[in-house]
């Protein structure tokens, strides 16, 4: 009985260093994947702001000025720039934060040193930054969650990137101003299942909202709305680098379920061998 814990000791050993391996090799896709995300998404900003502005709101955009038309293009620049330096503060987080020590992503001063000059700027104080996620390389179930909780990071940062760039063009007067927070909010959280999407351009939601009258509290009015919402599965549509990276994190997944089914079952055997030694050592007649 004792060499047959043993030998389970063993393959639960082989088991962790080939967890080891292959949580590097997720931890390198990822960081890959986020990368190249972080360029799809400024690109995808851009022309979400280009389609809304030109498309959505063209008589709005064009009551602009040349000045204000400038300020607003570099305050959406700069909302992206900060949105891709957030998704590989997801990775490196996790990196300092096993350590202990203090993990900053240095975005604030550099935001407020790039918004100096730009009446648009205020709009992006506040930004949200990850928080660390750890990682415990020979555990697959903690893995797994890390998994989740990085894509869970990364959903966030879109979505806080579609209301900022919402509230960025209803401050520059492009989006109406009678629209309230939190029906930007709702719109840059969006999903295609739980809104009223109508066709169009990517990463954009055309909407009928109903809106109270202000002068009148007992009626109200409907409004068609374009809104920014910033959706992971169309942004990796639109890039090819980016769907395959994605294609290689799934496949490394597969080979971390695979791997952790079979982590569970060594543990339950075991669970079961140390239970039946434990039965036998304290049988008496």
């Amino acid at each position: 009985m004792a060499r047959a814990i043993e030998r389970i000791e063993r393959d639960i050993a082989a088991l962790k260093e080939a967890i080891q391996a292959i949580a590097t090799e997720l931890q390198s896709a990822y960081a890959s994947y986020l990368n190249t995300l972080g360029l799809a998404v400024r690109k995808q900003l851009i022309l979400a702001s280009y389609h809304l502005c030109t498309q959505g709101y063209p008589e709005n955009f064009l009551h602009l000025s040349l000045n204000q038309r400038q300020q607003l293009q570099q305050a959406v620049r700069k909302l992206g720039q900060v949105a891709s330096e957030q998704l590989l503060t997801c990775i490196k987080s996790e990196e300092v934060g096993e350590d202990g020590t203090d993990r900053t992503d240095g975005t604030d001063e550099k935001d407020e040193q790039d918004g100096e000059g730009t009446s648009l700027s205020p709009v992006m104080q506040g930004t949200f930054t990850p928080e660390p996620l750890t990682l415990d390389t020979s555990n697959p179930i903690e893995l797994a969650k890390w998994q989740h909780n990085l894509e869970e990071v990364t959903q966030e940062i879109l979505k806080k990137l579609s209301h900022d760039a919402n509230l960025l063009l209803q401050k520059a007067g492009v989006l109406p101003k009678k629209l309230p927070e939190p029906i930007l909010a709702a719109a840059a959280a969006a999903s295609e299942a739980s809104a009223e999407v109508m066709p169009g351009p990517p990463n954009l939601l055309n909407l009928v909202i109903e809106i109270e009258n202000e002068q009148q509290s007992e009626d109200s009015e409907l409004a068609q709305i374009m809104a920014i919402n910033l959706r992971l599965g169309e942004i990796e549509f639109a890039d090819v680098t980016l769907s395959s990276e994605r294609r290689q994190i799934r496949s490394i997944l597969v080979q971390i379920n695979k791997l952790g089914r079979e982590y569970q079952k060594k543990h339950r055997e075991r669970a079961i061998a140390e239970a039946e030694a434990a039965w036998r050592a304290s049988w008496f007649e």
